[in-house]
């Protein structure tokens, strides 16, 4: 089957991760771990230094596990103090004020974005589209999820500098994966390392665009270890705002 990964956790490997202008997207079906490995990745990340916005429409229940976080109606204006601040949206009701608290963050700069479950932003979110497009000179990273590729703005995969794919069921969703990872590099890692089987549960594959190198990830750290992740950031975050 080719050389094997060394059974090393992905926090020990040696990744070109996003900074803190970049933005990476995160696809996969229900249960293959996505949403899981995009906490990972935000737990490394800045939010003791800016504000984070959390958009979980789903209320996932690792996201709503952290300790420290604070919660942000979708009406208010975009916070000013490190930290992650969760927004709840109702699909359908809040999709104007969605719109606008992200034309807002946009326009403020300098705040991290989260976004779980993407398709849920409606493709008339202009402020979406900004921050996809023009967000990295404004330092705003982002990582975004969806189960759903073909249901997804293009410039979600055309702006994210890195893409991690989870099992995907349907053959659209892996086809349009396609035209923004090279065919030949999917297929080159599918061969040696097929997202398929109990083995294989939770793994990913990892593509970074800057240097055009794919290859696998195994799965990262349970729930456990990234909350401790975040706890030591937010602990000292809880009397701000």
């Amino acid at each position: 089957m080719g050389q094997q990964l060394s059974l090393i956790p992905p926090s020990k490997q040696k990744w070109n991760l996003p900074d803190d202008t970049q933005r990476i997207v995160i696809v996969g079906t229900t249960g293959s771990g996505k949403t899981h490995a995009a906490m990972w990745h935000l737990g490394m990340r800045n939010y003791d230094e800016k504000p984070w916005v959390v958009y979980d429409w789903k209320r996932d229940d690792l996201i709503n596990s952290i300790d420290g976080t604070f919660e942000l109606d979708v009406n208010e204006p975009p916070p000013e103090h490190p930290g992650l601040y969760v927004v709840h949206p109702v699909y359908g009701r809040d999709d104007d004020a969605v719109t606008a608290q992200m034309t807002a963050i946009w326009e403020e700069e300098d705040i991290g974005v989260f976004v779980d479950e993407c398709y849920m932003v409606q493709k008339s979110n202009d402020g979406f589209r900004n921050l996809l497009t023009q967000g990295r000179s404004k330092h705003i990273p982002m990582i975004i999820c969806t189960q759903r590729p073909v249901w997804v703005d293009k410039f979600v995969f055309t702006e994210s500098e890195f893409k991690q794919m989870f099992r995907l069921q349907s053959a659209d969703d892996q086809k349009k994966m396609g035209e923004y990872i090279p065919v030949e590099a999917i297929d080159s890692v599918n061969r040696l390392y097929p997202l398929r089987g109990k083995e294989m549960k939770y793994w990913s594959h990892y593509y970074d665009a800057p240097d055009d190198d794919i290859r696998p990830m195994q799965p990262v750290p349970d729930a456990d270890v990234i909350r401790s992740m975040f706890h030591a950031k937010l602990a000292k975050l809880r009397r701000v705002v």
